[in-house]
This record gives structure tokens, sequence and C-alpha cells, in this order.
């Protein structure tokens, strides 16, 4: 794009930016344009596009950028969309909630004043929530949709804002396409109208959804009872700490232990450089709490409170992280064993991405299983389709990224009600004299040994989106028949929607995603995709390890984890050969 036009769109922008902070931050670019270019192509060359994850990106002024101009033309876009497709809106509402980030009070006022100006009540959450709350209270007050405004585990300079259907689930084709047509038939964001703050129709919430919540939450625990077991807690200053001790005090774990420095929400998550609770040294006070207090389990949740990070003691006395996957394995097993009565077609979901283990679970337990794109929004759909067309009952679902949710309390993934029911399988193994750890090798040594990890590459910017597109286009074009030691038996290409395997071509049945699987001789596999809100190209390894008689788990998972390593290396150097830079 010409930079003149560049300079003219910006000033276009900023005639009808109804912010005056982002007005003065694009004058200060304005100024000396030759200056700030570079700056200026990234936030004028491009805008957010809402999809099925909504809308996040950094904070400041432009198109492509978080901002209140964004927030009002989206929410006017979603307004207009639900007239449209719901008759009854106006008496049903839409629920707005925030989380604790920098801008998230100001956008979910914002959000909540352009719903009452098109005469739809807002249903808003005065505090700060958890993200699963919100997801709860769209079924539990029979709202048409959801606004919440988050940008969950992404760094502080970033906020973003998400949506739900009526259903409680986040939005999936078609009506992300809608709502992104009806955003772009919006007038300028200073010509969007706003009620009012204190109009008949921004209802605040009070405390009765909440109470709600935490007791379908409460009845999730499967051995209710009360447990002294030391259990130490982080919020990453997030929104999930005062709901995690008002849980968990009421379903009787005496001996919650909150990393106090982190208790707090605090949009500036000055203790960690990233507040996602898979990154290096993120869960380094949670650890060093553990470690004093000698506690065998350690929780954490990132800052909206959505998913779900697990330590525990093993019968050595070592704290080790388990993965997401691991987590999952757990808690599915857990609740497909543990459940009574167990429901009639129990029904287990998880990712393209995440442990096959659960697969093999669920058919040796005889429940049902699918999977779906990576995504919540895929999961919590799903369960509702196999619902209605087969009267499956939903008992659980995961991707590997710690996300859970455990029965129908949320629709998408709850690290609150996950928390309580990790506590409660850990009372349970207590009890039984045995550790986590103990429990996943029994789990391993019955349903088989599985090892996964990820490797991700960040490639920031315009260039990095080319260099994405190009490592993708290239592993199309030329694609692997083996990969390190193990041959390729299938390619699954989720974007051209075909599996290819021993020479025969077949269908996919999940929706086209910029997505490819090779499935590994012995039930190994490997799958890269493009990140969805982060510049990032992901590679995912899961790799099947046999068991032989008696043979010792700790040197069966050695052997798989040296397995992997090869098997990841193998897979960079030819992903360098297809275009990553080295």
């Amino acid at each position: 794009m010409e930079f003149e036009t560049i300079l003219r769109d910006a000033a276009a922008w900023r005639a009808a930016d109804p912010d005056p902070i982002t007005v003065a931050e694009l004058t200060a670019l304005l100024a000396q344009p030759r200056d700030h270019e570079v700056e200026l192509r990234d936030r004028f060359g491009a805008s957010l596009e809402f999809g099925t994850a909504g809308l996040r990106g950094v904070l400041g002024a432009g198109p492509n950028r978080m901002n209140r101009a964004v927030v009002r033309r989206t929410t006017a876009g979603l307004a207009r969309y639900l007239l449209a497709k719901v008759p009854e809106v106006k008496e049903r509402g839409v629920v707005v909630g925030r989380d604790g980030r920098r801008m998230s009070p100001e956008f979910a006022d914002d959000a909540a004043r352009v719903l009452a100006a098109h005469g739809i009540p807002a249903l808003v959450f005065p505090t700060p929530v958890p993200t699963p709350l919100v997801a709860f209270a769209t079924t539990h007050l029979r709202a048409a949709a959801a606004v919440m405004v988050t940008a969950s585990h992404n760094p502080p300079e970033y906020n973003g804002y998400k949506v739900y259907w009526g259903n409680g689930a986040q939005i999936i084709p078609p009506h992300d396409r809608g709502i992104a047509a009806a955003i772009d038939a919006v007038e300028p964001a200073n010509q969007v109208h706003l009620a009012s703050p204190d109009a008949v129709l921004v209802r605040p919430l009070g405390d009765e959804v909440g109470r709600a919540w935490v007791e379908a939450i409460l009845a999730l625990r499967l051995h209710p009872s009360p447990c002294d077991l030391p259990i130490v807690y982080s919020a990453m200053h997030g929104v999930g700490g005062a709901w995690i001790e008002r849980a968990f005090a009421e379903a009787g774990f005496s001996r919650l232990l909150p990393v106090a420095q982190q208790q707090q929400p605090d949009g500036a998550f000055p203790t960690v450089r990233f507040p996602n609770p898979e990154e290096p040294g993120a869960m380094d006070l949670c650890t060093a709490l553990a470690e004093r207090e000698r506690a065998p389990l350690v929780l954490a949740n990132d800052p909206d409170a959505d998913r779900l990070a697990v330590m525990a003691r093993g019968a050595d006395g070592k704290l080790r992280a388990l993965t997401g996957n691991e987590v999952g394995v757990l808690l599915g097993h857990y609740l497909l064993t543990q459940t009574r009565p167990l429901p009639d077609k129990p029904l287990v979901i998880t990712t393209i991405v995440s442990s096959a283990q659960l697969s093999v679970i669920a058919a040796d337990l005889g429940a049902r299983y699918d999977e779906t794109l990576t995504g919540f929004k895929w999961i919590g759909n799903r369960a509702l389709e196999r619902l209605r067309d087969e009267g499956a009952h939903f008992l659980f679902g995961y991707e590997e990224a710690l996300g859970y949710t455990v029965g129908t309390v949320a629709r998408d993934k709850d690290g609150v009600g996950a928390a309580l029911v990790f506590a409660d399988l850990a009372a349970w193994c207590d009890r039984r004299g045995v550790t986590v750890f103990d429990y996943l090798e029994e789990i391993q040594r019955r349903h088989g040994l599985f090892v996964a990890d990820q490797r991700s590459f960040t490639f920031p910017g315009s260039e990095g989106a080319a260099t994405i597109r190009g490592i993708m286009q290239g592993f199309r074009a030329n694609p692997p028949e083996r990969i390190g030691e193990l041959a390729v038996a299938a390619v699954n290409d989720y974007e051209a929607g075909e599996s290819r395997r021993a020479g025969r071509v077949e269908k996919l049945a999940l929706p086209p995603s910029n997505v490819i699987s090779y499935g590994l001789e012995g039930g190994s596999r490997i799958t890269l995709r493009p990140s969805g809100t982060e510049p990032k190209i992901k590679y995912y390894f899961e790799l099947r390890q046999p068991l032989a008689e008696g043979e010792p788990i700790a040197a069966a998972r050695a052997k798989a984890k040296e397995r992997l390593i090869r098997l990841e290396e193998e897979f960079v150097r030819q992903a360098r050969e297809r275009g990553q830079p080295g």
C-alpha cells in the first residue's frame, strides 16, 4: 500500500476516533510520519479480523489495534446481526463481562452502552470476572449472546473481545462471518450511538449468577469430603483468585495456599514476563511456595481463569509439572471410571492436536469419543451437536494448551471448575495412598504410553505472516514420506478437507482449517498449524511407545522421550528446507 494512502487513512481514523487518548497517540505519530512509517504501516496496512476467536490485538490507535473505536464498531455490528437473527434479543439481552486488563473497563462499558443504544439489554458484570463465568451466565440467564473483554494469557499490551452465542459456546460459522460483515457496514466510530451509563437497559448483575456458578462447580466433584491436603494456588495476577478461594472453601479444602504476590488482578502482571502458566518462569513463585510448604499439589490459572496449570509431587518427593495432555488424560479417565452413575452414551472430546490417548481410553471403556479442530469453540458446539443428534452426554473435553471443561456447566474451557475437580482427584489419590503420578502410571499401563511435546516459532509482522504461509505451502507442495525413523502412513490436510492414506483419498468431516497432520506408523503423529491469536507457527508431536511386559514405566518413558526428541529435530530440519528460517 502506498504510504500516502496510509497517511490519508490514519488522518480519517483520527477524525473519527472517540477516544482522546488514542487521538493524541496518533497525532504524535503523524507529526513526524516518516520517522514512524513502519509503525503506521503496521497499524493501518491491515485490520484486526473478527473471527471465531473474536478480536485480539495490541492496545493502541488504528484498525489493526484494540481500542475504543474498534470496540464500538464491533459491538454495533454484533447488535445489528443479533437484531436480524434473534427475534427475541430485546427480551433476552446480552451478557457483558471483563477481565482485569488495561482498558477492559472502558471496552466493557462501551460495549454495554452500544448494545443498550440498539434497544438490547446489556446484562453487565460490574467487576472483573472469569471468562467461564460469562459463558455460564449466557445459558443461565438465557441471554441471546455474551461479550467477554479479555486477552486471556497474552502479554500486558494486549486486549481482546470474545463473543458467545446463546447456546453458551463461542461463535462458529456462519455467525462469525455474518457478524464480520455487519461490522464492515458500521459507520465511523464517532457516529455510533451510545446510551448513557445509567440507562435502563444497562443492567448490573448481582451475586446470584456467581452463586449459581459456584454451586454448579461444587456439584462436579466425584468424591466430595473435607480435605486438609496443602494446595498452592496462583491467579497469575488475574481474576480467578477470589472465585477459587470461595469454591475451595465451600468444598472443604482447608489448606489452600494462595501465592499472595499474584492473587489480585493487575493488568501490568508485575511478577511475570508473560502471564501464561506454560511460559518459562511463570510458575516460579508457585514452586517456591510449594517447596516451603511441602505441598503435594500446585494449581494455577491464567489471567481470565479459563486455563489450568498443574504441578504435583511424585513418590520421590520431587515436584513436576504435568503437561496439558497428562492433565487431560487424568481427568478424562477419572470421570469415565468414577462418575456414579455413569450416564448413557458418555462422550469425551479433544482436538486434533491433543493426545490420542484419550481416544484409546474411551474405546477401552466403551465411551464415545470425538476430535475437533483446535479451540474450545469447536468442542462446545460439537458436544451440543452430538447431544442433539444421538443423545450423547458430554462428560469432559480438553485441549493440550491447558484448557479443560467438565460437564456442561460452561460450554467453554473452565479453569476454576477444572481446578476443583483436579483437587478432588488428587484428594482421592491421597486417600488411596498413591500420588497423581502413580495414578497416571496405572492409566498408561492399561491404555498405553504416549509422550507429547510442542514447539512453536514466532515470526512477527507482515513478513512473519508470509514466512508462516510459506512453511505451510512448502509442506503441502512437498509432503514427507518419512520423518526420522517413522514412515508417514497418512496425511490429513484440513484446509483441503482431504485425508490421504495408502493411495486412497477420503473427505474429512471437519470444517476447513489451515492445519496439516501426519499420521506415522505405530500410532504416532505430527501436526502443524499457524496460531490463531499470536504470530506463531506451532508443531505438535506425539509418539506412542510400546511397553514391554514388566518394563519400568520410567525406563519406557525415557526411551520414548529420546525418540521424540529425534523426531522433533528431524521435522524442524525438514521445515527449514521448506521455508522456515534457520
